[in-house]
């Protein structure tokens, strides 16, 4: 594997730090090793652990291989909404990774899909991310749909593609919005310094649209419901944030602090539609605000 080039722009920022922050799939301590084992240079040399970048720095950092990860079933709770041959729609909980990753190496939802349905699940995706169509964050909750071969996957992709496949969700974001409704479009690209983030990104970016309406609104706060034409990496997310509304308890895209009673941002995905890749009848699904959501609305209703 070719070594990642990455160019400092801050003055005295330790390396590990640097590493880390640039490099999504990288924790500041597996840039230290990196260090450690010389696999980090600046001008052909080695960089040292407690060595600080200067703005201009370009170290070249040589990745491991992944290591293979096997996902293998297990016996994990499902809230299955809708199921038959070709697809399974489930209610994904808060917390719960969709696919093993590193970091993730299991108790996903591809390994509770494994224990579920057995062989039965397509493979375009490859060993990993069996049945996956599409993700929703792991601190997003709601609903998200799988395949259970290549022709209902091959369908599906291509609803996501054409915009087809109807995703809706339902957020609170902070601030009050003036409008009942309106539409950010604005194309999403990675961060340009901070690479475990998206940003609103109009020179490089893809496309990316996200429809919203007021549901209710609260003294410093509104409830809305987004439908997305497309399905960028935190689309809602960073959209929301990029017109002065980010979510609340979003730590990446908002406030840096936490909010107690929530594991991450408030987002869930009530509401999906798909036209069935067999019958091509319309599905239309929907799941319930689970507990954490209508607890901050009952918060929130007890400030006005």
């Amino acid at each position: 594997m070719e070594p990642i080039l990455l160019r400092a722009d801050r003055d005295g920022e330790r390396a590990d730090q640097f590493i880390a922050r640039l490099v999504p799939e990288l924790t500041r301590s597996a840039a230290q090793r990196l260090l450690e084992e010389g696999a980090v240079t600046l001008a052909g040399r080695p960089v040292k652990k407690n060595y600080k970048t200067a703005p201009g720095d370009v170290l070249a950092v040589a990745l491991p291989e992944p290591e293979p990860v096997d996902a293998v079933p297990q016996d994990i709770p499902l809230d299955v909404v809708y199921e038959d041959g070709d697809v399974i729609v489930v209610n994904k909980p808060v917390g719960m990774v969709v696919h093993p990753a590193a970091g993730h190496p299991d108790g996903t939802l591809v390994n509770a899909l494994l224990y579920h349905c057995g062989e039965s699940l397509s493979g375009i995706n490859g060993a990993l991310r069996p049945g996956i169509v599409h993700r929703i964050d792991r601190d997003t909750s709601g609903l998200l749909i799988a395949a259970k071969n290549d022709f209902a996957h091959q369908a599906l992709a291509e609803q996501l593609q054409d915009h087809s496949l109807y995703r809706e969700y339902e957020a609170v974001c902070v601030g009050t919005l003036r409008e009942d409704a309106g539409t950010v479009d604005a194309p999403i690209g990675r961060h340009p310094v901070e690479r475990k983030k998206m940003a609103v990104d109009r020179k490089n970016g893809r496309p990316a649209v996200t429809h919203w309406q007021v549901l209710e609104r609260y003294p410093g706060y509104t409830h809305i419901r987004c439908r997305l034409e497309t399905g960028r990496t935190h689309q809602i997310r960073v959209h929301m944030a990029s017109i002065g509304h980010p979510l609340l308890g979003d730590t990446v895209y908002g406030a840096k602090k936490p909010v107690p009673g929530l594991a991450g941002q408030c987002l869930h995905a009530r509401r999906l539609s798909f036209i069935h890749p067999r019958t091509g009848e319309r599905v239309t699904v929907e799941c319930p605000l689970p507990d954490y959501f209508t607890q901050v609305l009952a918060r929130l209703g007890r400030l006005t």
